[in-house]
């Protein structure tokens, strides 16, 4: 038996929808805690799955972690006792291998396991070790571990090949302790980095340029534990908008910062929406009958998001016209195409470019969660389907959405979670 949810689609859904904390700020900035000993505090730390795993791992590493709130934790760094991330933890969720930067950092010594995560393509770990062989680490790879080894970290120049923002946050979090200065270029640029950017630096870290593609980070003796809030969840706020735009503009969307989706609202406005923005507060106006069909390209930010890709494929599918998405970070991140045909659209794949052309209506069935994002556009297809659909392996979409189903309850979903047989 797995988890699914079942959903009765066709109801007029209203509301306001609250974005929880962001994962993707969330995981960095726990993995962080591991830098320097004393007692974190973290708020808006989103109920997930992921942070859930990742807290264990922290615990396996000698850590003490402790839920003080609905959405807030306690982080006591008594220095690690084990210096080993093993593969059963790893496994579950790519993000682990984020403790190898802040293990460097506290004690110039890492083993950690070769990491797991949604099946979406090849994302190697290549960038994070020329990394930290660029701070003076000597990397080994054997049975499917990493290990790292230090006598001290000194800074250096580094060029990323590519601005992978696991390897952007990796490098920061190791080059923070080293010695000398560090100069960090072509990182990413997403958001969730300059959050760990921002925590480091209230901890005492001395980073310049953050939120550019060129980082320089002074290494310093010794961080300071702070209380932090995490950001909203940017990919959250724009699924719920996706959602509000399907709705006629019937959904507000509170935790949505205007900055963090600048690429995203331009192709809403494209295709003849607008949006609002009073605060952290989103208002969309747009009618679905009078919207126009657009080509979208993903890119690294501030580009498109490619996980807001397949979200906003559920819209397109029932925008008049031939749309079109071209996918370019991931080469599997088109696996929601065939569970939305089967509820009715009309999504071609030619390479790594989708061809949709819209249809009227989205009819129930049976689908597939592959992967996270895929999740929730399913999700937000059944809600605009006739009938009863059934969404299984939903354990994809609780490592992304807090309490989904709760929260779509509120503004008139008919969505409830059952358990299936495979």
């Amino acid at each position: 038996m797995i988890g699914a949810f079942k959903i009765k689609g066709g109801n007029a859904l209203s509301g306001t929808l609250e974005v929880s904390g962001a994962k993707n700020a969330a995981l960095p900035i726990i993995t962080a805690t591991i830098i320097e000993k004393g007692t974190h505090i973290l708020h808006n730390v989103p109920n997930l799955r992921d942070i859930g795993t990742l807290m264990k791992l922290l615990e396996s590493l000698g850590l003490k972690t402790e839920k003080i709130g609905r959405n807030s934790y306690k982080i006591i760094n008594d220095g690690l006792t084990n210096l080993e991330a093993e593969y059963d933890l790893v496994k579950k969720m790519r993000a682990s291998f984020l403790v190898m930067g802040p293990m460097l950092a506290h004690a110039k010594n890492a083993k950690v396991s070769l990491p797991g995560g949604c099946a979406i393509g090849s994302r190697p770990v290549d960038l994070h070790l020329k990394g930290f062989e660029g701070l003076g680490a000597t990397i080994e790879i054997t049975h499917g571990y990493v290990e790292a080894k230090a006598e001290k970290l000194v800074g250096g120049h580094i060029v990323l090949d590519f601005p992978s923002v696991g390897a952007t946050e990796n490098i920061i979090m190791a080059a923070v302790k080293a010695e000398g200065t560090t100069i960090l270029e072509n990182v990413a640029r997403e958001p969730e980095i300059d959050d760990l950017c921002n925590y480091l630096a209230a901890m005492g870290a001395k980073i310049e340029g953050i939120g550019t593609g060129k980082l320089t980070i002074v290494g310093v003796e010794k961080l300071t534990p702070v209380e932090y809030s995490i950001m909203p969840d940017r990919i959250e706020a724009g699924t719920y908008m996706v959602l509000s735009v399907l709705f006629d503009g019937k959904i507000k969307v509170k935790g949505a910062i205007q900055e963090h989706l600048g690429s995203f609202v331009a192709k809403l406005e494209e295709m003849g929406v607008k949006v609002k923005f009073d605060g952290d507060l989103a208002t969309i106006e747009g009618k679905m009958e009078d919207l126009k069909p657009v080509i979208i390209k993903t890119a690294p930010h501030p580009g498109f998001a490619t996980d807001l890709q397949a979200q906003f494929m559920t819209l397109l599918a029932l925008v008049p016209g031939t749309s079109e998405i071209k996918e370019t970070i991931f080469e599997n991140r088109f696996m929601q195409v065939p569970e939305l045909n089967r509820m009715g659209a009309n999504i071609h794949i030619d390479s790594h470019v989708s061809i949709i052309k819209g249809v009227e209506e989205f009819s129930s069935a049976e689908v597939m969660a592959s992967d996270l994002r895929a999740g929730a556009a399913l999700i937000m297809a059944a809600l605009k389907a006739k009938g009863e659909t059934i969404v299984t392996r939903i354990y994809h979409v609780d490592r992304g959405y807090e309490e989904i189903e709760k929260k779509l309850q509120k503004i008139g979903a008919d969505i409830e979670r059952i358990k299936v047989e495979m």
